[in-house]
This record gives structure tokens, sequence and C-alpha cells, in this order.
């Protein structure tokens, strides 16, 4: 099997496992074509504005709602949506004036410099005006309170914070969180013309991007009493002077970049209590695009609507770069995630890519459905059923994608080429990842084979010398290009999970669970942590998080072990129902769910009660993975990608089971 590479050539997709010792071993290479990309990421976009330099680049728009979202909004106050389009030229033009006013700041190679900013067309420029200067992006959640800003800004040693005067909120268009607290938190007094941040000694500059304009319930001073702060205008005045003489020169760093340098650095917003900063190169994150876009065979026609943020991986590698480097165009619906908005984008540009994690999915597909029972549907019927005929690409990734969500996006969407991508952000971040010509069976099962370029390998966790024969489930490791250099200032840390090994490979250990076939597809089946033991014998979460998945009336499942005095641990499950479902318990929903059926099909409220779940799970499954506690929630804690962070629901659960105890 192979497939067209972006140097016109053809490669293999993967090996299969290898054979080692006289058994088969989990341990597959990928191919080493095409080559890497022995390039720094402005001398590669330098070559992508040579050739594509009129095409569009980022297409972003403003956040909008409606007056039943902003109910006590006057009608003409509500904001319209603003859309800006920026061909690559443009956006070269653009990111060389900003990179200019950054070094007017002080800013130096190697500099550190954050950014919390939503997905905008600012962000997307200050990217690549950040790397010219051989700097080091620092991208941290808009959602961060002051005490996680201040954390970054110290770990890191940050020069420069650029931020937004209002951080968006997902499924909130327009009704952001105001920043003036958090501001005030690290510069206490924003109109003496200085920046006196005490408890964040390296900060020199901080530059305010005013979005207010987008939030009318929300007030912020005006620029005249905040005079501690660097106005965004003042470092580009909009974006209608890029045909300036100056912008047209290229951008010089003070010292000559190379591309093993660390140009970014991520916050692994992760599934544990304490983030760790992840160094990345030019070289990991450059290639680790281009490949992404390889196999997605992505090419200057598309047009990729990309909801995940710009902060995480998910928006700034499988988004941003992978479509860099194939002249595409990337678009940003909203700062935050609104489904509304990203339907909206796909219909009105006749998008050729969606991406999303599976709550993002599940958000867009309840909306769809909605829309053929209103009189007036939020996007016009036909252009919904013409969505596959223009909808082809995309990539699910974040967290598992169960087959039966799968399938409705192929018959809905029209996403007939959707892909798998895993990874983490210590891989820069995909090591695995499915192709649209993988069998159906694959695709929906798996998370594909390894990437080119790069290993990976199935271990014993407790003994991670020891490589696992084809099926065993183990710990999966990824060496190659795509391995970070480590974390910033812990080398602790690192040491425990990035570890060289005979023949000089350096490999990253993940911590997720995964089997692997004799075909080399990976399939992963949770987090080794989350594993459950009750009596002796291990549940694994995602079995039956998938099963729940499918039942009618569940939207999400996520599964946790829960202490338990005779088994040690048992299951538990929180729930998330459908829209217009409602959770009861015991006798009373069951009572409760025989009269509306006896209604009528369409009639009546559909209720789900706790022993339906669990009667659902015995029903597909052996009885003891039936969960013994069933919580009803209307959203998870999670992460930047959207992987739920299971700490915290563990948590959440000893709580309040042991509330229900003490009543």
């Amino acid at each position: 099997m192979v497939c067209e590479d972006r140097w016109g050539g053809c490669r293999g997709r993967g090996q299969t496992a290898r054979t080692i010792g006289g058994l088969t071993r989990s341990l597959s290479e990928g191919p080493t074509e095409p080559p890497l990309i022995p390039l720094t990421i402005p001398e590669h976009f330098a070559s992508i504005v040579s050739k594509y330099g009129d095409r569009p680049a980022v297409i972003t728009r403003s956040p909008t709602a409606g007056q039943d979202a902003l109910p006590d909004t006057p009608f003409d106050c509500l904001p319209a949506a603003v859309e800006t389009t920026l061909t690559y030229e443009a956006l070269d033009l653009v990111s060389n004036t900003l990179a200019r006013s950054l070094r007017s700041l002080g800013v130096k190679k190697g500099d550190r410099v954050a950014v919390s900013l939503g997905n905008c067309a600012e962000f997307a420029s200050l990217t690549y005006a950040i790397f010219k200067l051989g700097a080091i992006l620092v991208p941290l959640n808009p959602g961060f309170n002051s005490k996680q800003v201040t954390a970054a800004l110290n770990h890191l040693g940050v020069k420069i914070l650029i931020i937004g005067a209002v951080t968006d909120l997902a499924y909130k268009p327009c009704r952001g969180r105001s920043n003036l607290p958090l501001l005030q938190a690290i510069v206490p007094d924003l109109n003496s013309g200085t920046i006196e941040a005490p408890g964040v000694p390296s900060l020199e500059k901080v530059v305010l991007l005013d979005n207010s304009s987008s939030h009318p319930l929300i007030s912020f001073p005006r620029p005249s009493e905040c005079r501690s702060l660097t106005q965004f205008t003042s470092l580009f005045d909009g974006f209608t002077q890029y045909s300036s003489s100056s912008s047209t020169r290229p951008i010089s760093p003070d010292a000559p970049l190379s591309p093993s340098e660390t140009i970014n650095i991520q916050f692994t917003s992760g599934t544990t209590s304490h983030p760790k900063a992840a160094m990345l190169s030019h070289t990991s994150i450059l290639n680790n695009g281009a490949l992404i876009g390889d196999n997605m065979s992505l090419n200057p026609q598309d047009l990729i609507v990309c909801p995940p943020p710009l902060f995480h991986c998910f928006g700034c590698v499988l988004g941003y770069m992978a479509t860099a480097t194939h002249g595409a165009a990337i678009l940003f619906p909203s700062p935050a995630f609104d489904p509304l908005a990203n339907l909206r984008m796909v219909a009105d540009h006749r998008a050729t890519g969606l991406y999303g994690v599976a709550t993002m999915f599940v958000a867009m597909l309840e909306l769809l459905a909605a829309q053929h029972q209103l009189a007036n549907p939020l996007i016009p019927l036909d252009k919904i059923r013409d969505f596959p005929t223009h909808l082809r690409k995309g990539i699910a990734a974040g967290s598992s994608v169960p087959e039966s969500l799968m399938r409705k996006l192929y018959a809905t969407l029209g996403l007939e080429e959707l892909v798998i991508c895993y990874g983490m952000t210590e891989t820069s971040p995909v090591s695995c990842m499915t192709t649209p010509h993988d069998p159906l069976s694959k695709r929906t099962s798996s998370v594909g084979k390894v990437m080119p370029n790069t290993k990976v390998k199935i271990v014993d966790p407790t003994d991670r010398t020891r490589v696992l024969p084809v099926g065993e489930r183990g710990e999966l490791a990824a060496a190659g290009y795509l391995v970070m250099k480590g974390y910033w200032g812990d080398e602790r840390r690192t040491n425990e999970v990035r570890i060289a090994e005979p023949y000089g490979e350096v490999w990253m250990y993940s911590g997720d669970e995964a089997s692997m076939d004799s075909e080399g597809y990976v399939e992963i089946t949770g987090r080794i942590k989350d594993l459950i033991i009750r009596g002796g014998e291990n549940i694994h979460p995602l079995e039956i998080e998938n099963c729940l998945f499918q039942h009618p009336l569940i939207a999400e499942a996520s599964v946790v072990g829960v202490p338990d005095e005779r088994y040690g641990e048992s299951v538990g499950v929180f729930v998330i129902v459908h829209k217009g479902v409602e959770p009861v318990e015991g006798e009373e929903g069951e009572q409760r769910g025989l009269e509306s059926v006896a209604k009528g099909k369409g009639e009546g409220k559909k209720v789900l009660s706790k022993e339906e779940v669990g009667a659902w799970v015995g029903e597909h499954l052996s009885s003891h993975l039936v969960p013994k506690h069933v919580f009803w929630v209307e959203e998870y804690p999670k992460t930047a990608s959207g992987k739920i962070q299971k700490f915290k629901l563990r948590e959440l659960a000893k709580g309040l089971i042991g509330s229900a105890g003490r009543g």
C-alpha cells in the first residue's frame, strides 16, 4: 500500500511487527521515506510562501451570539462576526512586522514569549513572528487562572506575555471571562507606565490584545487607564499595513537558527495534576506536521476547519503546521469551541476538512440533528445536505473515538477520509496514525501504524527492557526525531520517561496501555494507571466506555476505579446523557421510562436510570464489568486536547460515595 508524498514520489505505509529471537514482538519501524526536512520552520515557511503566496493560509472569525444567547443585550449591541483572511504572502508580511516590533521590545533568540489567546489571526501571525526571531513560543491555555499563569511564567523565566483582555469560553460565544483580575494579580499597578511584577521577576512587558468588543457584557478599562500594558495595536496597527516596504524585508535573528534548537515549549495539560513543560524543536514540529499532512493527502485546495486550540499540539501541529507545510488553508471558526460557529464555517466556505475530539463531534452532530426540528434552522438545511459533497478529510484525536461515533461522522458529515491520530505532547505529538486507505475495521478500532522515521514498541510496564509478543497489552513507547528534548528545568521527570537505550536510540514512554497486531496496527486500551483491579482481575475502562457510548441515550461515559472494601476497587462511571434525556434514580426511573414508551415513540420525555446503565453493560459485556456506581454529570474536567482528567473524577467519586455513606 503506497501513497504520494510531498516530494512527488511514493513511500510505504509502514512495516509489520519485527521478529526478534524467533518470536513476533510488538516492535514496528516506519518507513524512512520521505526523508526528514532539514530546515528550520522559517526557512521552510519561506519556500511555501514562494509557491503559494496568493493562496489563503489562515481564515478566522470573531465570536458571535444571537439574542437567545445574550437575552439581556440590545439587539443592535450584539457583535457581528468579523472574518479575517490572510494569504501566505500576507501572513509572511504580517509576521515580519510583528517580529520587528517584538525585537524593539527586547526579544532575542532563546527568549521565552508567552501567548495566551484563542484561535485568532493575531495568534497565527505571532507564531511565525516568534519563530523568525528564534525566540521560544510558549502557548498558554487562556483558561489558566492567575496562579497558573504566574507559575508558568516563573518556571520558564518568560520575558514577554501577550494576552487578551477577555478569555473566550467554549460553548459560550461572547460571554467570556475578563482577564482584568488576572492582570492585576500579576501587575498590581496597571497605570504606572512600567511593568512591576513582583511575583514574576523575569517579566518585562505585557502586551494586551483588546478583544472586548466581542464581549458586550464585559467592561474593560480603556488603554489610557492601563499605561503599564503595551497595546497590541502598537505592535501592528491592524491587518491593513502589510504592504509597507519594511515588512517585505526578511527577518534576520540576532544569531543563526538551527533545526535542532528548541522553538516551542508546550505545557502538558496531561491527565495528571502536575503539568510539565516539554521542549520541542524546529525538526520535530515541522516534520510531524508535514508527515501528518502527507498521510491526509492535504493539498493547496484544501480548506480545513480546526476548532482544537492553537495553544495545544492538536491545533498548532496537526492543524496549523500540517496545513502550512502543504499550502492548504486553516479555518478557525471562533476563538473558543462553538459547535454552531464550526458548522457555519464548514457550510459557508464549503470546507473540505474538519478536525475535532470526540466531544466536539458529538456536540456538532447533536446540533445538526436539532436543525431539522426548527422552523428557522440556524444552518440552511440545503447546506447541511451538501456537507457530504465537499467535506471529506479530517482528524479525530485527543481521546478514544468509539466506532459508533466514527460511523456517524462518515454517514452524517461525509468525512469518509477521517483519520485517527495518536500521540502525546512529548512526541511532537503524533507517533501513530491511520490513513484513508486503511481498512474500515482498522480505521475504527485502532490508531493506525507507526509514522515514517519513527519507531514504536509495546513493553512490559514492570520491565521496560522486555518487548512484548504481538497481541499482548503493555506500555507504548516511541523513538525518533519526534521525541522532545526534555522537560524544561526538570531533569528528574525527564529521565523517568525519556530514556536513552543501546544503539543511541532515545525512547519516550507514554504511560498508555496498548497492543499491536501482526500487521503493526496499534490499539490504545487505556492509561496504565487507570486500570481497575477488582478482586485481582484487571478491568479496562475503555472497554466499558465504548459499550456505554453505543447506548442511544448516553452521549459520553467515563469509567474510573473506586475504592471498595471487598474487592479493593470497583467500577464507577460518570455519565453524560444526550440533550432531551432526563437522568433519574431507581424505581422511579424505571416506571417513568415505561410510561414514556407507553405514550408512543417521540412522545414524552426520555429518561435513563442508573439501573438501566448497569443492565446495558451486563447485556453486552460480562457481569463483573457492570458499574457498581453510576454518577450523573453535565461535563467532565478535561485537558486542552479533550482528554478527561480521570484523577479528578476519582477524587470526585470518593467524595460522592463518602457523602452518601454519611447521609
